[in-house]
This record gives C-alpha cells, structure tokens and sequence, in this order.
C-alpha cells in the first residue's frame, strides 16, 4: 500500500457542547465503530479509532470498500449494523471475534455497513490540510453512485434542520449531532469538532463497587434497575469521580458492605450460567479479556440519581454522570418505567436523506 496519507490513522474527535453551534455542517452522530478506511486498488484497510485494525473482522464491507471506493482514497466513516430499522450496538461487537468461521457466519447473519463522512486522500493528494467543505464537495462527488451496504452520510449546514435531526434521529438509534467548523482541516486524534448528545436522568440503585486500577480507591459504582417482576437488573456503572471523591465514598460505604453476599441480587454474579436468565455484573466479554471483573457487594439500599445518554436495550450505552444521592427515594422506586422511550424512527429514513443542504 502507498497512499499519500498511511495507516495508521487516529480520527479526528469532538468535544461535547451544550447546545448547537451556529454556522457549520451538521452531521448525525453515529453509535457504531468509529473506522479510517484506506483502499489502494486491492488493498484494504479498516483502522480502528487506536489504530489497530478491523479488517479482518469485517470481510464483506472489505469486498464493497473495494467495488465502491475510488481505487486509492482514504475515507474516515463508522461502522454499523442495523437491525429493526435501528442501529443495534450490541450486534455489530459480536463481530469482534477470535474465530474466523464465527465472523463469516456473522457477516451473513448481521452484515455491517459503512457510514463515510469524511475524504482524507483521493489518489496522490493529501487532503489533510483542505477545508471541511471541499472534502464534502469530494466526498459527495465520489460517492454519488452509492448503494448500501456504502453509504454517504447526510450533511447539512441548515441549523434548524439539524436540530430536528437531534430530537428525530435518536428513535433510529443515533448518538445526538457533531458539528463540524466550515474551514476546519482534518488533524488527527485532535479534538476540533463539536459533539451534542443527549441528556437523560434516572434513579438508580447502588448496589456495588468496583475498586479503582490505581489502588484502594473506588473505581465505579454498580448501578440496577427493576424490571417488571421486581428482579434488580444491572444496568452499567458511575465511574468518574475525582480521586479524593473516589477514597471518600469507600468510607462512606462501608456501612452497606456485604462480606458474605448472600441475599444480594447479584450473588451469583461469578457463575458463567447465570448471566443467561438476568444482567449481572461482570459478564464474560472478550472486551474485557483477563480484566478483573470482581466487585464489592452492597446492600442496595441507596438510591443516586445519574445522567445518561441512551439506552443499548436494558443497560445504558454509555457510563453514566454522578448527579447526586436521593435519600428521599427508596430502591423499589427505581425501575425501567421512569426511563424516557424515543420515538421511533427508521434509520433507512436517516440514510435516505439529501447528502447536503
């Protein structure tokens, strides 16, 4: 491969902001696999947001990348999969597997597709150091023959649009909106965009913790909700904290602390069995490989509220934001019914959109 910009490649990020910012182009933020894709002639590559590659996980976007791509480019996207009109997060991690037979078998089963957003390279040029708005103009002109599973993201630079996008596109599974400054060059693994999400709160239990990788220090709280049968379903963790907060909330838990956890709705946590029937703590993942995985029970008695973005099925996709404790709530009180439903939308709707505007 000799491209005029080589992998590896780490993207370039947003920092998140409140509200929309006036006079950029707007694009939806995707939940998937943040990928730089460098395609000379036969030769592919899918690189990760750390640089590692994807390639091998994704074998038919591989075999699009090179029907549909211009023969040398180099393309910043996110892949997906979609599943029920929305994208489905869960599915497209299963395709991060040791086995070669499993990946195929999951390429055919749920097959992925490539969002593409931004032009890095197009034949001998280096396109780092052009303007925002020329690369789309590029983009758009050499993906204007698209066909899934390729697609061109849709852009705009209308404000109020994009603002409807925010509210519209989370039923389909998207993350909020990035908005990307006009003039802006393309610089690796700086963050120069800007991301808006949203914004959710909830009253969960605590129901446990993990200590933190630097010492006897809490490193996350273990946050459950109820379901509909009043069985307390873990739903993600509380992890930012600062480090004198973190030894603080040790002593002030040791109270709830359960030497031996039995009673605890998550005492059989450890066995691989049990995850089938309930979502508890420290399920077997190849994200986690030889991680430690064990955590502190405690009595969930306290009730905190959080900050969230989104839901990935039963759990928060993303780790949620202390906001305070509640000890006017009682934990039988925090179930699923309090959580916020997005209105559906079709993501086949989102990808249908004009490229630009």
């Amino acid at each position: 491969m000799d491209l005029p910009v080589m992998p590896p490649v780490k993207p370039m990020l947003a920092k998140a902001v409140k509200t929309i910012p006036p006079g950029m182009q707007y694009e939806a933020k995707w939940d998937g696999f943040r990928a730089i894709v460098h395609r000379d002639g036969a030769e592919v590559v899918l690189g990760s947001r750390t640089g590692k590659p994807l390639t091998r996980y994704f074998p038919e976007l591989v075999a699009q990348v090179a029907e549909q791509l211009p023969p040398r480019c180099v393309v910043d996207g996110e892949i997906v999969v979609v599943h029920g009109g929305r994208l489905d997060f869960d599915r497209l991690s299963e395709r991060i597997h040791p086995a070669a037979s499993r990946v195929r078998t999951l390429a055919e089963r749920t097959p992925a597709s490539l969002v593409a957003f931004d032009l890095l390279a197009l034949d001998d040029r280096s396109l780092l150091d052009v303007p925002l708005v020329e690369r789309r103009a590029l983009l758009t002109e050499v993906l204007a023959g698209a066909r899934p599973p390729v697609h061109l993201a849709p852009a705009t630079t209308d404000r109020e649009l994009a603002a409807r996008w925010f509210e519209q596109y989370e039923g389909a599974g998207l993350d909020g909106i990035v908005a990307k400054p006009l003039e802006l060059p393309y610089r690796p693994d700086a963050r120069l965009m800007f991301k808006i999400k949203h914004e959710r709160t909830a009253d969960v239990v605590v129901a446990g913790y993990r200590f933190h990788r630097s010492g006897p220090v809490l490193g996350s709280l273990l946050l459950g909700l109820h379901d509909d049968t009043g069985v307390l379903q873990h739903v993600g963790v509380c992890a930012a904290f600062p480090m004198k907060r973190r030894a603080e909330l040790i002593e002030e838990l040791a109270p709830l602390v359960m030497e031996v956890p039995d009673g605890h709705p998550w005492a059989a946590w450890a066995e691989e069995g049990a995850h089938a029937g309930a979502r508890l703590p420290g399920a077997p993942s190849r994200w986690t490989g030889k991680k430690d995985l064990s955590w502190v029970p405690l009595r969930p008695e306290r009730v905190v509220e959080v900050a969230y973005d989104h839901m990935e099925g039963d759990r928060f996709r993303h780790t949620a934001q202390f906001r305070r404790w509640r000890p006017d709530r009682v934990p039988e009180e925090c179930t699923y019914a309090q959580l916020e439903t997005p209105v559906r939308y079709d993501l086949a709707e989102v990808l249908a959109g004009p490229p630009s505007g």
